[in-house]
Parts: C-alpha cells; sequence; structure tokens
C-alpha cells in the first residue's frame, strides 16, 4: 500500500504544547571551541533535586549522575569513606537506611531497565548481524544534517542558499531527496514515508503524537528523552537561544522545537512504515510500545530506588573531604594571631583569579616573604567588556557566559595602526593556518598533509620551544572604553574603578605595586584549548582583561577621584598588568614600561620553580630534574601532546572567606578562592554578587567536570586523539560520525590508569553571618535552587573562624572541631 499524504494542518493544544516546552527547556547550552566554557548540563533542570533528575535521566536515556558502585566501595576499602561518614550522610539526607543495608546494596548492584523509543524497540527484533541499527542511523543522519545546516559555508545551510525555512523544513527537504537511506537500511520503499511527512513542525508533532497514542501523562518525558537521543545538537541550539536571550545574536535562531519535531518524525516514520509494511510486526510493536509508556512511571521509581543508596554513599565521599578541609582552615586559623599576622602594607600584592590553579601559584609566591599578599578575585576582573582581536571580524567576550557585555575594548589608532603592521608580516597567514588546523580533517593527521618540511618545524618547536609571545596586543598600546558609540566618561569611568577596587578589598594600605595577574594556556593542537583558558573571560585569556584594568587604575584623573568612595591609592602605587601561564607557571609582565624590582622577580621565578615542582607529580615527571622546567616548556610545543595540563580537574571546594583562613594551607589546587571580609560588607550586597555569579560559574565548572567522568558517552567529547573539528568552531566528531560531542575529552580527566577528576558536588565555605547567608538563599532563586536541590553543599565558617555548619534539609548542622576526627 503506497502511504498517501494528509495535508490538513493541525495544531496542538495549549496543554501539550506547554509539556513540548518544558521538555525543550531541559537542555542545558554548549559554547563553541574557540570560546569553549565549562557549562552544568543539568542547569536547566536546578529546580528539581539532584536525585530526582538522577534517577530520570537514568531511566530515560542511561545517563549516570553517579559513579559505579565499585568505585564507593573501593573508596570504603582504601579508608577514605568510613563509617561516621556514612551515618553522618544518612542524617543529613534523611535517610532511614542502616549502614549494613548501604554496604550490602553497594556489593549487590544490578542493572535496571530503561526506556525504549520506537527504534529501539525494532532494533531489539532486528537482524544486527545483517543490518544497521536504527539508533544509529537516526544519530548519524540527524548528525550531519546538522552539521551542514549550521556550518556557515554548509551544503545546505539556509543563508548561503538565500532561504528562508527553518529547522525542520530544511530538513524535510533534505531527507526527501536523500535515497541513500532505504538502500542503507535495506527498506526499499521506506522514502515514501518521509515524502507523506507534514510541511511544519506543530503539525508533524500533533499528528506523531495522536498516531502514536502518546499519553499526556508521558509526553514531557518521551519529549525530553527524544532530544537527549541527540543531546549535542540540542545543546548547540541552546546555545545559540542563549546568546539571543542575551542579545547578543539574530532573532530568527532554530528553536528546540525543530529539533524534536525531526527526532520525532523518525519515530513516525518508523511506526508508519511497520504497521503497513509488516502488519505482523507491526501489532506487536504497537503491543510493546503501549506497555513501554504505562510501566514508565513505574520505572523511573526503580532507578531512584536504587539510586537512594548511591546518593548517600556519594554524599560521604563528600563529607570526607569536607572535613578535612574544615579541619585545615580551623586549625589553620587557631595556629595564628589574625591581628598581628595581617601586614600593615605589603610591599608587593597579586591580584589572581580564583581559578583553583591559581591556589598552587599563589601559595608559592606567598612563602618567598612574609611582605607579600595575593589576593582572589574572578578572572574577568569586573569589566563587562567584548574586544576584537586581530584579524577577526566579530567581537570577543571577555566575561563569563551568563554574562552580555555592556562596554567595548578598542585599541588607539596608534595601536591598530601597529596591528596592521603586524597582520601584513605574516600574522594573517598564521591564522589561516590555524583554520586549516581546525578544519573537519583530524587535526592530529595535519603533518600529513603539510609534508617534511611541516614535520621540521614542528620537531624544531619540540625540542627547541620559543619563549616568544603569543600576545596578539600590541605593549606600546592604549585603550578606548566605549558603550554604544561614545565612549566612557570620566564619571563612568571613576565609577567602574571604584566598583571593582572595593570588590578585590583594594580600599587602604595598597602596596607600591599591585599585579593584576590574568591567566592563559599554552599549548599546540588542541581544539578544546579554550577550556584551558580563563572560563570567567569567555574562555579567553584575561590578558585583555589586565591590560584595561592596569591603564584604568593608574589613570590620574581615575585615582584622583577615588577619594569620593573612600578609597586611598598612594601615589607612587602602580598597577601592573601579568599573565599567569597555566602550562609553565611563568608570570609575566605585560605593562610595557613596569619593571619590577629584582628581588620581586626573584620571587615570582621562584614560585614558578615551586609550583612546576608541585604539578610535577600529576603531569608523571620527576619533580626533582633540574630540567624540569625545560621539559614542561617542551609539553606546551608538543603536537602530539594530549596532556599539556590538567586544567581545572579535582576542583572540589570554594572558599569565600579573608585569605588568612587559607594561608599557607595546602588545598592541592582543588579550591577556588575569592576574598571577602563580611564585616567590610555592611549591606551584604558583594557577598550577593559572589554567590550569584563566581558561585554559579563555579558550579558550572564543577558540575561539567563531574558530568565528564559520571557519563563522558553523553556529556564528554571522548577519546581527543580521534576528534574531527564541526563547523568551524561549532565543536567536534568523535570519529566522522555520531552525535555532536559536548563537555571534557578523557584525556582531560583521565591519565590512562586513573581518574584525574574526582566527581563531588562543589563545598563552598562562606565566612559571614548566617543570617546574611539565609537571606541571599531565599531571596536568589538561582542560589535556593543549587543549594536546596542539592547541586552544591553550603557551609558556614562562624564569625571568629572555630567552627563551621553545613545547610542541609533547610537547617544548619554544626561541623565544630569537636566533631572533625584528627
Amino acid at each position: 500500500m503506497i502511504p498517501v499524504k494528509q495535508d490538513v494542518e493541525m495544531a496542538l493544544a495549549e496543554n501539550i504544547e506547554n509539556l513540548l516546552h518544558k521538555a525543550c527547556e531541559k537542555i542545558a547550552p554548549t559554547w563553541p571551541l574557540d570560546e569553549f566554557i565549562a557549562v552544568n548540563p543539568f542547569w536547566k533542570m536546578r529546580n528539581e533535586s539532584i536525585d530526582q533528575v538522577s534517577s530520570k535521566l537514568s531511566a530515560l536515556a542511561q545517563v549516570q549522575c553517579l559513579m559505579p558502585a565499585s568505585y564507593y566501595l573501593q573508596q570504603w576499602q582504601q579508608g577514605k569513606i568510613k563509617e561516621k561518614h556514612l551515618q553522618r550522610a544518612a542524617s543529613l539526607m534523611g535517610s532511614k537506611e542502616t549502614n549494613k543495608n548501604l554496604l550490602a546494596v553497594v556489593k549487590q548492584q544490578s542493572d535496571l531497565p530503561h526506556w525504549h523509543h520506537i527504534s529501539d524497540l525494532l532494533d531489539s527484533g532486528r537482524d544486527r548481524q545483517h543490518k544497521m541499527a536504527w539508533r544509529d542511523e537516526i544519530t548519524h543522519q540527524i548528525s550531519q544534517f546538522c552539521a551542514a545546516y549550521f556550518q556557515k559555508d554548509g551544503p545546505v545551510n539556509p543563508t548561503r542558499l538565500g532561504e528562508s525555512k527553518n529547522l525542520y523544513e530544511q530538513w524535510l527537504w533534505v531527507v526527501q531527496k536523500d535515497k541513500g537511506i532505504a538502500i542503507l537500511m535495506d527498506e526499499a520503499r521506506l522514502n515514501d514515508y518521509f515524502k507523506q511527512l507534514p510541511d511544519n513542525e506543530e503539525s508533524l508533532i500533533a499528528r506523531a503524537l495522536m498516531d502514536l497514542q502518546v499519553s499526556e501523562i508521558a509526553i514531557e518525558d518521551y519529549a525530553h528523552a527524544l532530544l537527549l537521543d541527540i543531546n549535542g545538537w540540542a545543546s548547540w541550539i541552546a546555545y545559540l537561544n542563549w546568546q539571543k536571550d542575551l542579545g547578543q545574536s539574530e532573532n530568527n535562531v532554530p528553536s528546540m522545537m525543530s529539533l524534536l519535531a525531526i527526532r520525532m518524525a523518525w519515530e513516525w516514520v518508523l511506526w508508519q512504515y511497520h504497521n503497513d509494511e509488516y502488519p505482523h510486526l507491526g501489532r506487536k510493536l504497537s503491543h510493546m510500545w503501549q506497555k513501554e509508556q504505562a510501566s514508565l512511571p513505574q520505572l523511573i521509581r526503580q532507578h531512584e530506588d536504587l539510586q537512594k543508596t548511591l546518593w548517600v554513599w556519594q554524599r560521604a565521599m563528600e563529607l570526607a573531604y569536607q572535613e578535612q578541609i574544615a579541619e585545615q582552615l580551623l586549625a589553620n586559623n587557631e595556629s595564628k594571631d589574625l591581628q598581628s599576622a595581617k601586614i600593615e602594607r605589603p610591599k608587593l600584592q597579586a591580584a589572581f583569579c580564583i581559578d583553583v590553579r591559581s591556589e598552587v601559584i599563589r601559595r608559592a609566591l606567598e612563602s618567598q616573604n612574609s611582605d607579600i599578599q595575593t589576593l582572589g578575585f574572578a578572572g574577568f576582573f569586573g569589566l563587562p567588556i567584548e574586544y576584537s582581536p586581530l584579524g577577526s571580524q566579530r567581537s570577543r567576550k571577555q566575561l563569563p557566559g551568563l554574562l552580555a557585555p555592556s562596554i567595548r575594548a578598542e585599541l588607539d589608532s596608534f595601536a591598530r595602526h601597529e596591528q596592521e603592521q603586524k597582520a601584513s608580516r605574516g600574522y594573517n597567514s598564521q591564522a589561516r593556518y590555524q583554520e586549516w588546523s581546525q578544519s573537519s580533517a583530524a587535526s592530529f593527521s595535519m603533518v600529513e598533509a603539510g609534508g617534511w618540511m611541516y614535520a621540521f618545524k614542528l620537531l624544531k618547536q619540540s625540542f627547541w620551544p620559543s619563549k616568544k609571545s603569543d600576545s596578539m596586543v600590541p605593549d606600546n598600546h592604549s585603550w578606548v572604553l566605549k558603550t554604544g558609540h561614545r565612549s566612557l566618561t570620566r564619571e563612568e569611568k571613576s565609577n567602574l574603578a571604584a566598583t571593582i577596587l572595593k570588590a578585590m578589598g583594594l580600599t587602604h594600605n595598597i602596596a607600591p605595586s599591585v599585579l593584576l595577574v590574568g591567566h592563559g594556556v599554552q599549548c599546540s593542537n588542541n581544539p578544546h584549548a579554550a577550556g584551558l583558558e580563563c572560563g570567567a573571560c569567555g574562555g579567553q585569556s584575561g590578558e585583555v582583561n589586565v591590560r584595561v584594568l592596569a591603564q584604568l587604575l593608574n589613570d590620574s584623573r581615575v585615582r584622583e577621584d577615588m577619594a569620593q568612595f573612600d578609597i586611598n591609592i598612594p601615589l607612587e602605587t602602580q598597577f601592573i598588568a601579568a599573565l599567569h601561564n597555566t602550562t609553565t607557571d611563568e608570570i609575566r609582565i605585560l605593562s610595557e614600561g613596569h619593571t619590577l624590582r629584582l628581588e620581586m622577580q626573584e620571587w615570582l621565578q621562584n614560585a614558578q620553580v615551586l609550583a612546576q615542582q608541585e604539578r610535577a607529580v600529576r603531569l608523571k615527571l620527576d619533580a626533582s630534574d633540574e630540567r624540569l622546567s625545560q621539559y614542561i616548556e617542551q609539553r606546551t610545543k608538543d603536537w602530539s601532546q594530549v596532556r599539556p595540563e590538567w586544567g581545572l580537574a579535582n576542583n572540589a571546594a570554594f572558599i569565600i572567606a579573608p585569605r588568612d583562613m587559607s594561608q599557607s594551607v595546602d588545598l592541592q589546587g582543588r579550591a577556588f578562592l575569592h576574598d571577602y571580609d563580611w564585616q567590610k560588607d555592611q549591606d551584604g550586597s558583594l557577598l550577593r554578587t559572589i554567590m550569584t555569579a563566581p558561585m554559579v560559574v563555579t558550579n558550572w565548572i564543577n558540575m561539567q567536570y563531574n558530568a565528564s567522568v559520571w557519563d563522558n558517552h553523553k556529556y564528554g567529547s571522548g577519546n581527543k586523539v580521534l576528534h574531527n573539528v564541526v563547523g568551524g568552531n561549532i565543536g567536534v566528531f568523535e570519529g566522522n560520525g555520531g552525535d555532536l560531542r559536548i563537555g571534557l575529552p578523557m584525556q582531560s580527566i583521565h591519565d590512562g590508569e586513573n581518574w584525574q577528576h574526582q566527581a563531588m558536588r562543589l563545598s563552598v565555605f562562606i565566612r559571614a553571618p548566617r543570617e546574611r547567608i539565609e537571606q541571599i538563599i531565599e531571596t536568589e532563586s538561582v542560589v535556593s535552587d543549587l543549594v536546596k536541590n542539592g547541586w552544591l553543599h553550603l557551609l558556614q565558617i562562624s564569625d571568629d573562624g572555630k567552627n563551621v555548619a553545613q545547610f542541609a534539609l533547610n537547617q544548619w548542622h554544626e561541623m565544630g572541631v569537636d566533631t572533625i576526627e584528627h
């Protein structure tokens, strides 16, 4: 029987449309490679508890949000999780299970059934020895189409073709002309059924839901499960809509509903095809499908029941870490007289990003001299700027992905002329070569195309690495700050400078030399290099931000105005832009004309040596080797090096407190550090800003790393050696097909033998009055979601620095020194 197309347009009922939109809103964005930042892939589901999200994702798409039971058992056997941790975890979670039951479940965990789409049900009876699986073909076809659609010069990009079709309409035009699918799947008349699909997405979804007899109670979960099948491309569409909401893109971006329609169209085609062409199989399919829907609520409960036990184990592991940090902080506070320990006026102050990699270099620098003070602040240094780099036709955002820039930083005319001269001397050819290295051909095979001359260049870079700066910003320059089409006024500059200085705690006793230390990475042949850059700078180096801020704070007119903000900047104080190379731990001075005293240069050099020695262990290098620095430098130029550094792997804590609380404590490069003195924050506005901005960013980073460990197939990007860049900078395929891969490569979190990131929810330690913290939890919905739904842990350090309490089940639970076993 030849299927007949029904041209009647169908509309969705309002309640059904609302359910579908709720499903579409559950997908978090993923940023392009050149702006790659860590994202909490569960961000759009933060209004639900993490355990509920985990069990539902597990049931719908076999997504893992926990470590395997064997991992927790190993932690127990190694003495890292103890009985007291399990007991306290169960208490904090309101669990009534005993330790004996917990152990028994961990040892006896078995696989549970999961949700099946129509394509999965058909695959279960398909001759897989001779025929390709429907699931594989669906993912491949949709993914290849999306790559061709979203790539700017892609063969079906509507802008390139001068067409106005939306995503679904363009896919329909492509799939109806594709005769290869029927041949590949060995289903001769399959193409006839694609030709019967409705012309618009709403009609398609309405007809599919009706013909497939999807019950209203299952619609939201079914739609969500379909999107999880193509989560990579769904995440890309979520990003495009995120930028639209920030006012950073055009209004006509593809909708998530369009992608859902494409995936649902495949379900409908397979349903109709098998019912018409194989009636016996169609009847069996109908029975299985109705059974699948009916069992969905019970299926989710089954996953939830099993995971309850594992969440107690996860919480126990996190408690063990929290106790360790609390013990270190309280002991450190007790061992020093805070008043006498403070420096009246330091010789050198250095403000670093809160990034966990800064913890190591800050500790190393502070150990050089007691007259050194370091500070932790968000890496974009409070500047909501965008900047157009050399050779780029678009602006580069230098601030967190949560925000939209409000200021444009431009080089003055002299500096731009210098840029143009550099471009004419070969910068453009370098950019073209970089573009080739990130083309659809695998970057690790570039040498094959480049021939022996390029191979020689690679060998030279690997064994005799150049120390030449990779800065694309001229040293002799000044910046013009604009909003709209005009420059910032003196008043606006002064207000901006005062806001930043107050947030940094730099209002009095400012040192003669203040380093503003951004950070950047140095590596080669790495499509995910932006993921190692400063996340607070939108996946870019912090160089531009610290250069702009140094100029702003050295502006004599701005400094004259600081008195009205009760900020005292001594005449001799100079703010100096610097860059921390997180791969080599070198701190390079960027500000031309500012030379540090010899002893200060030695402090920086000695700090680099100490930091390199500490990091050498994880890099499997000999920390005692006098050539260690040379080996590390070589790694940055090695095009075959898949682990140039460990980035933010193993992040676990965020400490919001005066540096005195953590100074000299070895936090092993696992803690974000943000300076904060609640006594200087009378109205609590600064703490509110920290908890609604940097704390959210650190949650994104923490959950990105966790998710890439928990389920690298769904939320990670697999083996970077097999990566092929898609669409210039959209993302990567692992190999030449499958879904768009998001998240971190395995090489960023695993050394080939062991995990280099322990997947634990972020523990946020705040030294501030409980009432102030509680007020922010209750009045800021995002903070409330994160805290009350278990996406991070909140711990309060008492005013006197002698006790720690944690927030759980809407109340505080003391965890003072007397309850911590030494």
